[in-house]
């Protein structure tokens, strides 16, 4: 979240009946949770619609938001269309918001255990398949002016399984590439160790020699990948470079960074990979969130189907 976003944010909840409540809250959501700033910026995003239609209801104090209050809110987002996700993410902004509250001593009762929210079909992620991932890796060419780093992108978001705020926050210190491991850093700046195999080692040491001293700056600090003004690049510049390249490999515009995240775990996982380690390597808390990958390898299914089922 950046200075500019937070400022005007703040400067917008000021003005608002539950503003400094919310504001109090989001506080607390980067200083003692330890939560991302694009996390805590996407809470405040929510928080402040609800906050508006507090204002516009007369719901001046948390002490005011019951059931009633927030289902007919509820009913309004769904009035409007609004996707189920957003909806549901709405609501887990306002329940941690009253939990928060209640903690703080500001309200007596919590009732967040009996609001619900819509229920969501689950989504299985989008996978390429090993040989669209191999030509995408294969995509940039010699004779441009960033191979070696945009080589050096594609096969490390597919050989770690990382996101693009990982990748743009990665520091060359963070990259081991005698022994083959990355330290990582993801939500909520929880440190995980993920190992990489040769090709990734190979790209990062050809990058690390050929190319980034000629973008290094003296305010590079030590940043792995950087633009071509010797700044890190960001995790929007990661995405538009990850689009680049699939349309030239003629694979759509629904890859994106995290195709070759959700590529990665599925890749692993149809490889014979232990679904615990998969879910340390990709940083998840709940190993249900890694679960959704052994949904999605439709070929190991059919494999498996073939070689057991009597008529397969």
């Amino acid at each position: 979240m950046s200075k500019i976003q937070t400022q005007s944010l703040a400067k917008k909840l000021k003005e608002l009946p539950l503003g400094n409540s919310v504001k109090a809250f989001l506080d607390y959501l980067a200083i003692e949770a330890g939560l991302s700033p694009n996390t805590i910026l996407g809470y405040g995003r929510d928080l402040k619609a609800f906050s508006e239609y507090c204002g516009e209801n007369n719901v001046s104090t948390p002490a005011q938001i019951t059931p009633p209050v927030v289902h007919k809110y509820l009913k309004i987002l769904t009035q409007d269309d609004k996707a189920e996700a957003s909806i549901k993410r709405g609501l887990v902004a306002i329940k941690m918001l009253l939990r928060f509250e209640r903690l703080m001593g500001h309200i007596e009762d919590d009732c967040t255990a009996i609001l619900e929210g819509p229920k969501l079909w689950q989504r299985l992620p989008t996978v390429c398949s090993r040989h669209h991932v191999f030509k995408l890796l294969q995509t940039p060419q010699p004779d441009e002016p960033y191979y070696l780093r945009d080589k050096a992108m594609l096969e490390l978001l597919y050989a770690a399984g990382m996101r693009a705020s990982e990748l743009a926050g990665l520091k060359i210190k963070d990259c081991n590439v005698n022994v083959g491991y990355l330290r990582l850093f993801g939500k909520g700046n929880k440190e995980r160790i993920v190992p990489i195999g040769k090709a990734a080692i190979e790209a990062i040491e050809k990058y690390l020699t050929d190319q980034r001293p000629k973008l290094e700056k003296t305010f590079s600090q030590d940043y792995l990948l950087l633009s071509r003004t010797g700044r890190k690049l960001g995790r929007i510049e990661l995405w538009r470079l990850v689009k680049k390249y699939a349309l030239r490999a003629g694979l759509g515009d629904r890859v994106t960074v995290h195709t070759l995240r959700h590529s990665f775990a599925t890749h692993l996982l149809s490889g014979g990979a232990d679904l615990r380690a998969v879910q340390d390597m990709l940083g998840h808390v709940d190993i249900a969130t890694t679960q959704i990958y052994t949904h999605v390898d439709a070929d190991r299914l059919r494999s498996v189907h073939k070689k057991f089922h009597p008529r397969g």
